[in-house]
């Protein structure tokens, strides 16, 4: 099991925005990434102050970083988040610690 996170940055003053479209995502969505090659065990997003720390166990990060680029459900829901986020084309963190 590897486990990945990202960060994202939220509009100022869409806070309430954001944290309303997660109360409705996509069953489309959902399943896109359940049924994905990717093995997904976990998928978390926690916000404060505006950021969005989002993380992932999964089998294959690769597989879930394909869905995300070319999946049409995904891209849907960029849609609805595009206006709510701030542009990154780099949102994938480094792991630096891990207590084992």
């Amino acid at each position: 099991m590897e486990r990945i996170a990202f960060h994202l940055t939220i509009e100022e003053g869409q806070r309430d925005a954001y944290r309303e479209k997660h109360e409705d995502v996509s069953d489309d969505l959902v399943e896109a990434y359940l049924s994905s090659d990717a093995g997904i065990e976990s998928y978390s997003c926690f916000e404060k102050d505006g950021h969005v720390f989002g993380f992932m166990e999964l089998e294959d990060p690769a597989a879930i970083k394909r869905l995300m680029d070319e999946s049409e459900a995904q891209a849907d829901w960029d849609a609805v988040m595009d206006p709510i986020l701030v542009a990154n084309d780099d949102i994938w963190m480094d792991e630096v610690y891990r207590m084992k």
